[in-house]
């Protein structure tokens, strides 16, 4: 049953998109003591949010699945897995750490109250003759050295803003597969944590679904599950202050508020990089124009301040 708000009304749903460097930040090795560290300021933001929200989170994995990658790459003895493993995986680490530390920062708020928590298991359906499949740009793992660089690597590595990055295929979702699970859940009043890593991803023959090489973007695949189970408000978390022009360059210059036409425009013209903003920028596009209430842009540190309307970018209609 779903908890009314205190006017009395259902709470709206809040889908919170947490990039893999909520995780892994900048500079960082990304060990498990960083990663729980990392994770402490976003989760007790979301753990406050869920007094106001019904609450999905969403999470990348860019950084945990290409340190899974290197690991069985640097070990010839047992068999290599699949990226659609590799997803699965992440999907399991990445929830629990969520899960435990969403688990403590509500037991720290509510003594009385407990809230309950569920990690899914989410395939995300990808059409097998996508583009993406013969143009890889999901940015995966570490910066690279050079001699990784040139070493017989799985997939292919270029040059980001970053530094030598690997990158793999990455279609777009088609549909959330335990859409139908996931709505249920939070109508029942769990805490949601789906779509780790965008989800594996799967195509479908006949009736059976099967793995496919690949990382989906993860915040086109929230976008989705937002737009699928009626979220009201989806905000992407990610490292930097909100959309920009000239992003890095003497110019650049953050954008406050978007609007539809704006952002479509600004996507045409190239402003936002592949595998970085622009899939950020097309997904809240596409959550407004799907019917979403709100979609906001904006740093890990500031989630509250952006729903507030001062801090971060908002996509508006029109």
């Amino acid at each position: 049953m779903n908890r009314p708000n205190p006017k009395g009304r259902t709470r709206p749903i809040l889908l919170v998109a947490l990039g893999g460097n909520a995780l892994i930040r900048k500079g960082q090795s990304g060990t498990v003591e960083e990663q729980f560290e990392n994770l402490a300021v976003p989760i007790s933001r979301i753990a406050r949010l869920s007094k106001e929200f019904r609450i999905i989170i969403t999470h990348g994995n860019g950084p945990q699945v290409g340190h899974l990658l290197l690991q069985q790459e640097c070990c010839g003895e047992i068999p290599r897995l699949p990226l659609e493993i590799l997803v699965a995986q992440t999907q399991g680490q990445i929830g629990y750490m969520i899960e435990s530390t969403l688990d403590n920062e509500l037991t720290r708020l509510e003594e009385e109250h407990q809230q309950l928590i569920v990690t899914v298991l989410t395939y995300v359906l990808v059409d097998e003759n996508d583009p993406g499949f013969s143009t890889p740009t999901k940015p995966i793992g570490p910066v690279l050295g050079e001699d990784c660089v040139v070493a017989n690597l799985a997939y292919p590595a270029v040059k980001t803003a970053r530094g030598v990055r690997r990158v793999v295929a990455s279609p777009r979702p088609v549909t959330i597969i335990e859409k139908r699970e996931i709505k249920r859940l939070i109508s029942m009043g769990f805490i949601v944590i789906a779509c780790g890593g965008g989800g594996i991803p799967v195509v479908r023959h006949g009736r059976a679904f099967h793995g496919v090489d690949a990382v989906i973007d993860k915040d086109l695949a929230s976008a989705k599950l937002a737009e699928e189970v009626g979220a009201d408000i989806l905000i992407i978390a990610t490292d930097v202050e909100g959309v920009a022009l000239a992003y890095g360059e003497p110019g650049e210059r953050f954008l406050r508020r978007i609007g539809t036409e704006e952002g479509k425009r600004y996507l045409r013209e190239g402003h936002f990089a592949p595998g970085s903003m622009g899939p950020k920028v097309e997904a809240a596009l596409q959550f407004i124009e799907s019917g979403g209430r709100r979609a906001l842009i904006c740093s890990i540190d500031s989630i509250q301040r952006a729903l507030d309307g001062n801090a971060g970018t908002e996509i508006v209609r029109g």
